[in-house]
């Protein structure tokens, strides 16, 4: 079954942010597949996902970016 396509950004208020980082690092360190919801959509991460650090800078701003991608098998 294809999923629709989707870019969504979503902010949470920092508490929520740093739990979901504290569950993604837990599940890092246990080897094992990590689920979030995000804006309505329940996502599963895959263990073989690969995780990088992407930094932007532009005149006035600048953004970092934790990223975690996988292929469909």
């Amino acid at each position: 079954m294809k999923k629709e396509e989707r870019d969504i950004e979503k902010s949470y208020p920092i508490s929520e942010y740093v739990a979901k980082l504290r569950r993604l690092a837990d599940c890092l360190e246990s080897e094992e597949p990590f689920e979030i919801q995000i804006a309505g959509e329940r996502i599963y991460v895959p263990v073989r996902a690969v995780y990088n650090i992407e930094h932007e800078r532009e005149e006035d701003s600048e953004e970092i970016e934790f990223q975690i991608k996988w292929e469909h098998s």
